[in-house]
């Protein structure tokens, strides 16, 4: 961490690990102003009652800001060291960039896949510079989604080398990350 920026805290692991639970604590034990960047999109009524879980789980004092595609601009418009940004979540801020990218494409064309999947990873540099220039700590919770079965679809192996590839962009700009299995933190850096 330099004078200049604040600390990135990296929160990953499996699906319903604890990942927000654990985030959402460390956010709240900062003494910090707590801005939650929520990602989710409540596209189907399944995703709309895990977004009213969240928001039910969430400290009250937290401030929400719903920016599903840039969060980096939620970053830029405060920059101060009395705040911790939580951005819950990578994974699915990745989702929703290579889905909006121009259009339907049709699931078997590799080369389109790739090409927005180098787009979204343009993306996250830039959100990453952001991050480092700028005063306030921020927490980002992804998924860990290379530790199961390789899907059986183009889209599905596309969608997971880039959360892999982002995972290990955020992870290496990272001054802390935290590994989540079965509800128990594990600090990896």
């Amino acid at each position: 961490m330099g004078l200049s920026s604040g600390e990135l805290i990296l929160v990953t692991g499996g699906a319903r690990s604890g990942k927000s639970t654990f985030a959402e604590k460390y956010a709240a034990a900062s003494g910090k102003k707590v801005i939650y960047i929520a990602t989710a999109t409540g596209q189907d009524e399944e995703m709309r009652r895990r977004i009213v879980d969240h928001q039910k789980r969430r400290p009250p004092q937290f401030q929400t800001v719903e920016e599903p595609y840039y969060p980096h601009q939620v970053l830029e418009r405060e920059s101060n060291a009395e705040t911790l940004f939580l951005l819950d979540c990578l994974t699915l801020l990745l989702t929703n960039h290579l889905l909006k990218a121009g259009g339907a494409a049709a699931e078997e064309d590799f080369f389109l896949w790739s090409a927005r999947a180098a787009t979204v990873l343009k993306y996250i540099e830039k959100f990453l510079v952001t991050v480092r220039q700028n005063l306030a700590d921020v927490v980002v919770v992804t998924n860990e989604v290379g530790s199961g079965l390789v899907p059986d679809n183009l889209l599905g192996r596309v969608y997971r080398d880039l959360a892999g590839k982002a995972n290990q962009l955020v992870a290496a700009e990272a001054d802390q990350v935290w590994l989540l299995v079965c509800g128990i933190a594990q600090q990896l850096k």
